[in-house]
């Protein structure tokens, strides 16, 4: 079954709606009451999510009155995604269904300077073996493509939704919504949707559900709109390569390219509820900062936002691989190689206090493969300068050992849900 994409954000918030719920789902009248939307426009959409296998059946919910109401959920294994996270030594791959449940995954040791060309060719080749190691994972039953049950399920799912609903039913009325109508998935590379839960078809073995596209996550500087890195610290040569571009002309999907830290931050921005507006800290490679304002990522016009290691925190300090001297991050490192943690920590909490007192975020998150090798000493440490400047933003550690990979894959779901 072909995956027409989303016509609205109606649609795409009422699917956002039903990731955030989880198993459990949520029912049309909650979506209704949560988004906004009528009752009729709710059930045309929803309709329509179930017509394309993006949504099923959760079971009843008891009312205060006549029938219990439909629950309604997402259906992850309609659609997944691929994120990569190129690190300057190691690359990491997975693949992650619609809810970012990760299915698979693949890493190996990597050599960022060895260039661009035998780097991506790396890229292309465990991607590829990914795929081919999840797409067991990808094979479903069948569509289900079960008309939605409409008024009759409920008291929740409101008035008539069928096609005299009437103008507040909106874009999302169906196939001819008009010009504001995206363009068929078809277009994007969508072949086809899994059925959720519906009995094996007689004949050909079904296709695997659709991969929407591959994300990428690497070290910044970069241009996240163009696909290109900047000036790479410690790697100058990826300056300007179309990574974007050459890695979708390899693989044959969409890829969408952004800094590692942007990545885990999206990812953690996502999840359920998650902070308003937060730094996610990571300290591994290297150093950086990814800020999420208002709960979206901060990238900048330019994808500068978050270039938190380079931050000049002692004026007469070593040099640094972008050509300043005393950044946060040539010091942190410094630190960490000498087997000073607690110190790595305070000169991190130095940082930390900087964004927290220019953006007044709500909370510093703390990740990255240094921090997760000493996670205690690194929230403590720099919990306690924030804590002796009078600054209350909560600190704790938040990113697991895939949270940037994890957020790669993000870069290509979020837009799914209007996110």
């Amino acid at each position: 079954m072909n995956v027409p994409a989303l016509r609205s954000p109606n649609a795409a918030l009422v699917l956002d709606l039903l990731r955030t719920a989880g198993e459990t789902g949520i029912s049309r009248l909650e979506l209704a009451e949560r988004t906004g939307l009528t009752p009729q426009a709710v059930s045309k959409i929803t309709a329509r999510l179930r017509s394309e296998g993006l949504a099923t059946e959760a079971g009843h919910r008891a009312s205060t009155g006549g029938k219990p109401r439909t629950v309604l959920r997402l259906v992850p294994t309609a659609g997944y995604a691929v994120g990569v996270h190129l690190d300057r030594d190691e690359l990491t791959t997975l693949l992650t269904d619609l809810a970012g449940t990760v299915v698979a995954r693949r890493t190996r040791a990597l050599d960022l300077g060895a260039g661009a060309g035998p780097v991506l060719d790396a890229v292309a080749e465990e991607v590829r073996g990914l795929l081919t190691a999840g797409s067991t994972a990808r094979v479903q039953a069948g569509p289900d493509v079960r008309p939605d049950p409409g008024p009759d399920a409920g008291p929740d799912a409101g008035p008539d939704a069928g096609p005299d609903a009437g103008p507040d039913a909106g874009p999302d009325a169906g196939p001819d919504a008009g010009p504001d109508a995206r363009p068929d998935a078809r277009a994007a590379g969508l072949n086809c949707v899994p059925g959720p839960d519906s009995a094996p078809a007689a004949g050909p073995a079904p296709d695997p559900a659709p991969v929407l596209g591959v994300g990428v996550a690497m070290p910044g500087p970069l241009d996240h709109r163009a696909g290109v890195p900047g000036r790479v610290t410690g790697f100058p040569e990826w300056e300007g390569h179309p990574v974007r571009e050459e890695l979708a002309r390899r693989l044959g999907l969409p890829v969408v390219l952004d800094k590692d830290t942007n990545a885990a931050a999206l990812g953690l921005a996502v999840r359920p509820a998650a902070p308003g507006s937060f730094a996610y800290v990571h300290l591994g490679t290297g150093l950086g900062a990814g800020l999420v304002l208002g709960g979206a990522p901060l990238r900048g016009d330019r994808t500068g936002a978050g270039e938190l290691g380079h931050q000049t925190v002692q004026l007469d300090g070593p040099p640094c691989g972008c050509g300043g001297r005393g950044c946060l991050e040539v010091l942190c490192l410094a630190a960490v190689a000498r087997g000073d943690d607690a110190g790595a920590a305070r000169i991190l909490g130095a940082g930390a206090a900087n964004v927290v007192r220019l953006l007044d975020i709500d909370e510093v998150l703390l990740g990255g493969r240094l921090v997760l090798a000493a996670p205690e000493v690194f929230a403590g440490g720099v919990r306690e300068v924030l804590d002796g400047l009078g600054l209350t933003a909560p600190v704790r550690v938040a990113g697991e050992r895939d949270a940037v990979a994890e957020g790669a894959a993000w870069l290509i779901l979020a837009p799914v849900f209007g996110t």
